[in-house]
């Protein structure tokens, strides 16, 4: 171990112990962006970046049960994505199968959930989501959102369908439903319902904008935008982003 890696390492720990409990977020929203520069900058193909990228989420989820977080949402494809080449998004798909087979190995404590319009997505890469929520069904760990095919407008007129559809399966006119209809019936429809809203969201490779990711439930969660691209982020990349966020005055509009 180089001077580096002791230097580091005694940062690391110092920003760790810096954390105030109370002041942690519950739900971490992540938008993992950054693979393909990753490979561009190392001489890699556009699959191995998304491999390099992959190969980092197990990491991160232990960072945030040491720090006590209860719910991670992952974004790692979103349904702007699936328009891209078939010869980069097909192997992406296989890459996100194999993410959800890691996260739902059986030495893992994780509860998966699938989160996005997986209709739009090929049978095979449903499937393999679906195997790795039921593996994970009865865990009591932390819970992973792993949203593909995700976006946040898809999402809200999911939900407004759902909703729609219920109550039309109970026999409300459009004139009652209208008379009653508020956010909260909304959000029981999210994708995340019964989860709390993300406390904190990170975006890594410099981007400074949500594309519509968690656009619901993000109304009061705070922000953190960082340099990093998404296979380079580290232990210590994570606890910044819980030390800026455990400076922030969290007002929910009062």
């Amino acid at each position: 171990m180089g001077l580096r890696d002791v230097l580091l390492g005694a940062y690391e720990r110092r920003l760790a112990a810096s954390l105030k409990q109370q002041s942690l977020p519950r739900h971490v929203g992540v938008m993992l962006d950054g693979n393909r520069r990753w490979a561009k900058e190392n001489g890699a193909n556009t699959a191995q970046g998304h491999q390099a990228g992959a190969d980092n989420i197990s990491p991160l989820l232990e960072w945030c049960e040491e720090a006590g977080v209860e719910v991670v949402t992952l974004w790692l494809l979103s349904t702007d994505n699936l328009r891209r080449p078939p010869e980069e998004l097909e192997p992406l798909l296989r890459i996100i199968a194999g993410v959800g087979d890691e996260l739902s190995a059986p030495d893992k404590p994780w509860r998966v959930r699938a989160v996005g319009a997986l209709d739009l997505l090929p049978q095979e890469t449903v499937e393999a989501l679906k195997r790795a929520e039921e593996r994970t069904a009865e865990r009591d760990g932390l819970t992973v959102n792993v949203a593909v095919g995700y976006g946040g407008r898809r999402e809200i007129a999911d939900a407004v369908r759902s909703l729609l559809q219920e109550h039309a399966a109970a026999g409300t006119s459009i004139e009652e439903l209208a008379e009653v209809i508020d956010v909260d019936h909304i959000a029981e429809h999210l994708y995340t319902k019964g989860q709390p809203d993300p406390d904190l969201v990170i975006r890594t490779s410099g981007e400074q904008r949500l594309s519509g990711f968690l656009l619901w439930q993000s109304v009061h969660s705070e922000f953190y935008f960082c340099d990093t691209l998404w296979p380079d982020f580290r232990k210590i990349d994570f606890l910044r982003a819980l030390r800026a966020y455990g400076t922030r005055q969290r007002r929910y509009g009062k």
